[in-house]
């Protein structure tokens, strides 16, 4: 039942003159304490999302670094991955019926899948709902099991939470995008706050030649001489692409001849997007200006990448996010982006970086009109957007974030560990932060906070109180049972998590 996914080699040299300074030579000595560790990662699907495309990367990295990594993903029928995206839309606050014969499906694929877990490992890493349900169906057999939830479950649908829940309580430990996401009661007493990052090596995000992107985007049909705005995302209620579209339609009143391309792709395990794409093509039919693209039709990575380099503007209007990597990927381009005041899109486009946040499809329109309009203004945030992304929310950041729990996870149970340094981390957004001058920062107590933002800064100081629990230069905070650990952790935002 369980598929491995085949990658590629990767080198962790790669990044060194991309990412800031140190940060890959910190990545090294940080994966020195775990040479050796056996990691699995469970997803869902091996392409179609953010969490293939970091695994992807992921994956050859952490066996570069001298790890043994994995990457699998379960099987189930149709009916299974309907009865999971009910799940996923429930835990993100839609209202949903998991009814009898729903819970029995989802008990008894993820048993299956249980059944064909093979080899020994020192790390599971499970993804998100879908197989959440293998480690109570399979036990333990020594090793450390995390949960990886990548969306936005701070306001889940009753029933369906405490479905998920049941299957959650054996878990050793959890991650979860922003502190604001945890669902209430969760039974997993170890949480880590890790935002994602893009991989700037990727199809999607190398460097293409002016003369490549033009080309690509003219052999599928996009008009090179008129301006164009571009939404990237699944083909997904919560992305809002009717409210796109309706946006689009009220900017090109103000600026004739605007296109508006629609990228999304299809993934096995989200059977509702193509109700959304026969609802995207019923409102968009015969306008010439609207092109609606998928990886069905040959549009993938590269594809995307000169989308995002080419467009004015990029669009990510969500109402309910996760982390919406696209955001990262369009600023990393120095493409201005619009887009909506959810999950972890301020996270990123803190301090005015990358473009606008908007709330409505007026509000939208407006914004993209500004942006198109004010060439310079779009250029300036663009820059401060790449700018951003490269101190913050690049693949080896991430890598210092999760080799960190790692090795924090091995405390009681040791493996063949060498001393690390500790690691500064953002007490609010959970970011592992350098200690360089410029970034902001608070004395508190004698103790110094450093900040990915000055939005996080001002967050800390409107309450101190519940921020300074950690992450402290310097700083080495407790567990639970008053045992201390080896490295600094965000603060509690209630007694279980750290």
């Amino acid at each position: 039942m369980l598929q491995r996914v085949d990658v590629g080699k990767r080198s962790v040299e790669a990044y060194d003159r991309i990412a800031p300074a140190g940060t890959v030579e910190e990545v090294r000595a940080r994966a020195e304490a775990l040479r050796g560790a056996r990691v699995l990662h469970l997803s869902a699907t091996p392409y179609g999302g953010g969490v293939s495309e970091l695994l992807r990367s992921m994956v050859p990295l952490l066996n570069d670094l001298g790890l043994s990594a994995d990457w699998q993903v379960i099987s189930g029928n149709e009916a299974f991955f309907d009865v999971t995206k009910t799940i996923h839309n429930g835990l993100q606050g839609a209202s949903r019926d998991l009814d009898a014969a729903s819970r029995r499906r989802y008990r008894e694929t993820s048993a299956r899948n249980a059944a064909s877990l093979e080899g020994e490992y020192d790390f599971v890493f499970v993804h998100d709902p879908q197989p959440a349900g293998i480690l109570d169906a399979r036990g333990k057999r020594g090793e450390r099991w995390v949960w990886r939830c990548h969306i936005d479950t701070s306001e889940p649908d009753a029933d369906v939470w405490e479905y998920v829940r049941g299957f959650l309580s054996s878990y050793d430990a959890a991650i979860f995008t922003m502190r604001e996401f945890l669902p209430p009661d969760l039974p997993i007493a170890d949480v880590e706050i890790i935002p994602p990052a893009i991989d700037p090596l990727s199809p999607k995000n190398m460097t293409l030649a002016d003369s490549t992107t033009r080309g690509v985007l003219d052999w599928i049909g996009i008009e090179l001489n008129k301006p164009l705005v571009t939404q990237v995302s699944r083909f997904d209620p919560w992305k809002d692409p009717l409210g796109v579209i309706a946006a689009y339609r009220l900017a090109r009143q103000e600026v004739p001849g605007l296109q508006l391309a629609l990228v999304g792709s299809m993934a096995l395990d989200d059977p509702e997007a193509w109700d959304v794409y026969r609802e995207i093509t019923a409102v968009s039919d015969g306008d010439p200006l609207i092109h609606v693209f998928t990886n069905l039709t040959g549009v993938g990575n590269i594809e995307v990448n000169a989308f995002q380099r080419h467009s004015d503007v990029v669009v990510q209007k969500s109402i309910r996010e996760g982390f919406g990597l696209v955001v990262s990927e369009a600023m990393w381009k120095r493409t201005p982006v619009v887009a909506g005041r959810a999950g972890g899109i301020p996270l990123q486009m803190a301090d005015d970086a990358g473009g606008m946040l908007v709330d409505g499809v007026d509000d939208c329109a407006v914004a993209v009109v500004r942006l198109l309009q004010d060439p310079e203004t779009a250029a300036f945030r663009g820059r401060r957007g790449r700018q951003r992304v490269r101190e913050h929310f690049l693949l080896p950041r991430l890598l210092l974030n999760e080799l960190a729990l790692m090795e924090s996870l091995v405390a009681e149970r040791p493996l063949p560990t060498r001393p690390t340094p500790a690691m500064t981390r953002d007490p609010v957004c959970g970011i592992a932060v350098p200690t360089r001058p410029g970034l902001p920062s608070v004395e508190l107590d004698g103790r110094t906070y450093v900040f990915c933002s000055e939005r996080c800064r001002e967050r800390f100081l409107a309450d101190s109180e519940h921020f300074s629990g950690g992450a402290a230069v310097g700083a080495v905070p407790e567990r639970l049972d008053g045992s201390p650990r080896s490295l600094p952790h965000p603060p509690a935002r209630r007694g279980a998590v750290r």
